[in-house]
């Protein structure tokens, strides 16, 4: 029973999987597409993401298996291109989310240390640095990766919390004057504040590690539905009021400017530089978190989907004790964190996990008789990926073009790539 997940750990692993680096990279970006209809934005991608969850935990009863995502789409649609390329990108989808948290690490950790006097060349600097560092760490011990990981829970919500309790004392008691860029005249239209909720879509999308601890969760039945639903219903209502927070502190120029480390910024008017420190500090230690976390989980995605004989058999190798999809997913995060911009990258991000979702919401119809399944719930719940995906790529190639190319080249590759290798298998 030692190696047992209890119902509080495994709500642990759906918040540290939520609140990683996510809301410390795409907060400020939210804000520049939703304006003051912000909190709105992230309540849409909590309801997509809610609704998710229904599948994700009647599939993980029914299906426990450390390949989680992977296990079930197999399960649903059988090991062939299609299930094939959905599974590629979603060990793609860990790399673009990796980059996510070192272009946040990158971003924030010159406001601490500069390094030389120009901060473009700083935050590639740390952005790899800070990689390369995980990946070395991975190598060295996965216990210290797990150690890392459940302390870092601890400190983030910890001063996310007390910054949620300041800032709203600052913002309606010691200086109202930004409180009315909150109100319905400042929301953006309808479409901006779906495409912000779908641009930071991301932020949500670690409850699905549950999936990969359900084969070790007591009392599954029970406390598998609890984990996914107490775990992300929490989260919303974190990040609506952090983006309440946020929105009522600060001036709209003020956020714009400070865009790439705004919850640092928006520290600043109750608690001065020492809040901003604090904050900054606050997200070096989450995205670091995130990055030690997710160089683990990309491996290992990595490692099912070439079990399943869904990408080349070379990749359940080792290299130094670990997998070498963990060196191929480093290599590869360098490369997206150095070349893309980081609205680029949260956009891929968005649109990758929201095609999976829809698929897991698919398979959860599918398999609706074996899981005890409503079947209403996973029908909307693709249904409503579905449309969050194509109003996303809509509303993003008006304003990131580049964005949306990267996104929709990263899918066709996962699938061709899968065709031929599965042709080449054939022969």
């Amino acid at each position: 029973m030692k190696n047992k997940v209890g119902l509080k750990e495994a709500i642990s692993i759906g918040i540290g999987g939520m609140v990683g680096g996510g809301i410390f990279a795409v907060l400020g970006l939210a804000v520049s597409i939703a304006k003051g209809g912000t909190p709105l934005a992230f309540l849409f991608a909590g309801i997509i993401a809610f609704i998710t969850s229904y599948s994700y935990a009647k599939l993980s009863v029914v299906y426990p298996d450390k390949g989680g995502t992977v296990k079930f789409i197999n399960q649903a649609f059988n090991k062939g291109v299609f299930s094939g390329g959905i599974n590629n990108l979603l060990w793609i989808s860990y790399i673009i989310m990796l980059s996510l948290y070192a272009s946040a690490f990158g971003s924030y950790a010159p406001n601490l240390w500069e390094i030389t006097a120009n901060k473009n060349i700083d935050f590639h600097i740390y952005a790899s640095a800070i990689i390369i560092l995980a990946t070395a760490i991975n190598y060295y011990s996965i216990e210290v990766v797990s150690k890392i990981e459940s302390y870092a829970v601890v400190i983030k919500l910890i001063i996310l919390i007390a910054f949620i309790g300041i800032g709203f004392y600052g913002m309606t008691v010691v200086d109202t004057s930004n409180l009315h860029q909150l109100s319905p005249e400042n929301w953006e239209n309808p479409i901006y504040l779906l495409a912000g909720g779908m641009v930071i879509f991301v932020a949500y999308e670690g409850f699905e590690l549950i999936a990969n601890a359900a084969p070790d969760i007591v009392n599954p039945k029970k406390n598998i539905a609890k984990a996914y639903s107490y775990s992300v219903l929490f989260v919303i209502a974190l990040y609506i009021i952090i983006a309440c927070v946020t929105v009522g502190s600060l001036p709209f120029d003020e956020i714009a400017t400070a865009e790439d480390y705004v919850l640092a910024e928006a520290a600043k008017p109750m608690l001065g530089n020492t809040g901003f420190t604090i904050i900054t500090i606050a997200a070096l230690i989450s995205t670091f978190s995130a990055i030690n976390a997710s160089l683990y989980g990309g491996s290992r995605v990595s490692y099912e989907i070439a079990e399943d004989d869904e990408l080349p058999h070379e990749l359940t190798g080792q290299l130094w004790n670990q997998p070498i999809g963990l060196l191929i997913t480093s290599i590869l995060t360098l490369v997206l964190t150095n070349f893309l911009k980081l609205e680029s990258i949260s956009t891929a991000g968005s649109v990758g996990f929201l095609l999976i979702f829809a698929m897991v919401n698919l398979s959860g119809y599918k398999l609706a008789m074996n899981t005890n399944s409503k079947k209403s719930i996973p029908l909307i719940g693709f249904i409503l990926c579905l449309l969050a995906f194509i109003i996303l790529l809509v509303q993003q190639f008006k304003d990131n073009m580049e964005g949306v190319i990267v996104a929709l080249s990263i899918i066709a590759l996962c699938f061709v790539g899968e065709y031929f290798y599965k042709k080449r298998e054939s022969r």
